[in-house]
């Protein structure tokens, strides 16, 4: 039983195909059929289930999952301790949702850079869905999200911090508009508002609050880049709805102002994860070190 049959093993168990585990580990996907067929021969089992493209571990592949990811564990554990003393230099894949990456990564990331300039990042944006797809496909090394509170017993979850969603625009749309001080949410429903797609979980959050007080709202223009919106807002053309950490800095700047609406108090929680069956390498425990810090 060779170390390379542990691998392919559990490329094909998590991609639940093995022309995309080949692709993967870089094989022909030949040369992965004959690994997961010698392994089987050699434990005397079946450990897939072949089902057209798609293949489905078995009860007994299912168990011998277990094995594998241990296996695999340790051989990563024992290879790092080797190098405990040496600067870190292991590439980090991370997959985050587009307002924090706009309004955090810069920040993170070159601060990172600074003490740890051999680190080479890799970047994934999506929805918390896809991130947590590709996570448990082992495409990613950890995801960094937004959303509501999440928890699953294949996750460890690094770090859970809340984050309030608020109302925004420019202290000069506020005054003009007469939306200054404390304001009921039929007052600010009737302006004009610049959202993220109805995709975006705080965007979800915003229309099952309203749809709950018998309310809807119709936004003149919905997009996905944060970045535009807050642009919209500083120029004085409507409001949003959106995470206070996208819109700290505008705030602290006085180019944007907080809304406060009576009946509407969400939040959401930035929170880290990666998978459990996912060596924890330095490099993953350093970045969570500086997001957390970042708190």
């Amino acid at each position: 039983m060779e170390l390379r049959q542990f691998q392919t093993f559990v490329q094909a168990a998590q991609l639940q195909s093995f022309s995309r585990a080949a692709q993967q580990l870089g094989y022909s996907q030949s040369a992965v059929t004959v690994q997961i067929r010698l392994l089987e021969k050699e434990l005397g089992t079946r450990l897939f289930d072949r089902m057209g493209k798609q293949v489905i571990l078995t009860a007994q592949g299912r168990k011998f999952l277990e094995h594998a990811n241990r296996v695999l564990y340790e051989v990563s554990r024992t290879r790092l301790s080797m190098h405990e003393d040496e600067e870190l230099k292991n590439p980090l894949h991370i997959g985050t949702i587009e307002s924090i990456c706009t309004a955090k990564f810069s920040a993170i990331v070159s601060q990172f850079r600074k003490l740890h300039p051999q680190v080479r990042f890799q970047i994934t944006v999506g929805t918390p869905e896809e991130l947590i797809r590709m996570m448990e496909q082992d495409l990613l090394d950890m995801i960094y999200i937004l959303d509501a509170p999440r928890w699953n017993e294949n996750w460890v979850k690094a770090m859970e911090q809340a984050e309030p969603v608020v109302f925004v625009a420019s202290p000069g749309f506020l005054e003009s508009h007469g939306l200054l001080g404390r304001k009921n949410l039929d007052d600010v429903l009737q302006e004009p508002f610049f959202l993220t797609e109805k995709n975006a979980n705080y965007r979800q959050a915003l229309d099952q609050h309203l749809a709950g007080c018998h309310r809807a709202l119709s936004p003149v223009l919905e997009i996905s880049d944060t970045a535009f919106i807050i642009q919209m807002l500083e120029q004085g053309h409507g409001l949003s709805f959106l995470p206070l950490f996208a819109v700290q800095q505008q705030i602290r700047d006085g180019r944007l102002a907080v809304i406060e609406v009576e009946q509407v108090e969400i939040s959401m929680y930035r929170q880290i994860f990666y998978h459990k069956n996912k060596f924890k390498t330095r490099e993953m425990e350093a970045f969570i070190a500086f997001a957390s810090e970042e708190l």
